[in-house]
């Protein structure tokens, strides 16, 4: 499930930052990777192209392809992780095959498939695998549905773990999303911390979205609470100017540090300060960034992160 589809809405109020490097006080080395997920941001390109792509625009990680790792012999695994180390990158965070929001015949015949995605993963390096909750259902109440996700995404931990992968859950703070249908669900780090907790798993973790994290009216403080093994991920985006908070759209993002109205600088220093070293990705459902070439999608992205990066000072 898409969801550039459910088409909703949030955004815009600046949000004051927290400085976390006093005076005379250098903040840690960056240990995350500059990122490139393709279909985040556009980009066409097959899964070996990607690579070529993430070199020359200086990428330092790329999201791995299931699917397309699944295709490939154990030896031809073996020589693309050997090639992805050679050439400077490594793994990113690749999505999940299996679509737990619907019925129940759906989601089993995702489960049933997944244990040889993951198997593709691992046996290509990969370490990460992440995706993101629905805020709210059209018949289900929240604790039905937070029920329902326990049983689910327990399932998808465990067979992940299985195959050495980590998994991050990204709640979804866009406000006209969660207030969109009769019950609102799970849209704020707090309550996804409650359905991590209650799944009870060391492998399950976070997807951190600058997005969310400021539509859901969190600080860097909420970030702090968290380590750098509960982050699996991160997107890093920008909201329109001149739009009210209850009025953003979550499908119309700006690039990270392209209109400042997310206080990006404190959401990275946060992540710095807590040590995180996963993929650091664009994720801005822009049609503008969309509708450019390979090439000049993955330039622009990666000079927006790059440039994110330098206003956070790290």
């Amino acid at each position: 499930m898409n969801r550039r589809n459910l088409v909703a809405g949030t955004l815009a109020t600046a949000a004051v930052g927290t400085t976390f490097a006093s005076p005379g006080k250098s903040l840690p080395d960056r240990k995350f990777t500059i990122d490139l997920t393709p279909g985040a941001i556009g980009v066409k390109a097959t899964p070996r192209e990607v690579i070529d792509l993430a070199v020359a625009h200086s990428f330092e990680s790329i999201q791995p392809n299931a699917t397309f790792l699944a295709s490939l012999t154990p030896a031809e695994k073996k020589d693309l992780a050997g090639e992805l180390h050679e050439k400077g990158l490594a793994w990113g965070a690749a999505g999940l095959s299996v679509d737990f929001r619907k019925d129940e015949a759906t989601f089993r015949a995702g489960i049933k498939e997944l244990p040889g995605l993951a198997a593709a993963l691992q046996e290509a390096g990969a370490t990460r695998v992440g995706t993101w909750l629905k805020p709210f259902h059209d018949s289900l109440t929240y604790l039905e549905n937070f029920h329902q996700h326990v049983d689910r995404l327990g399932e998808v931990t465990k067979i992940l773990a299985d195959h050495g992968l980590r998994f991050g859950l990204e709640y979804v703070g866009t406000r006209t999303l969660w207030t969109s249908s009769r019950y609102s669900f799970i849209h704020t780090m707090a309550e996804a911390k409650e359905l991590i907790a209650k799944i009870d798993q060391p492998s399950l973790g976070f997807v951190l979205d600058s997005w969310h994290w400021f539509t859901a009216g969190e600080s860097a403080e909420d970030i702090l609470t968290l380590k750098n093994s509960d982050v699996v991920a991160c997107d890093l985006n920008d909201a329109p100017a001149g739009v009210a908070l209850e009025e953003q759209l979550d499908n119309k993002r700006e690039l990270p540090a392209a209109t400042g109205v997310i206080d990006i600088k404190s959401f990275l220093q946060a992540l710095v300060t807590i040590g995180y070293d996963g993929p650091a990705r664009a994720e801005p459902f822009n049609q503008p960034l969309r509708n450019l070439d390979d090439g000049p999608a993955a330039d622009a992205t990666a000079n927006a992160i790059r440039k994110a990066i330098s206003q956070a000072g790290i």
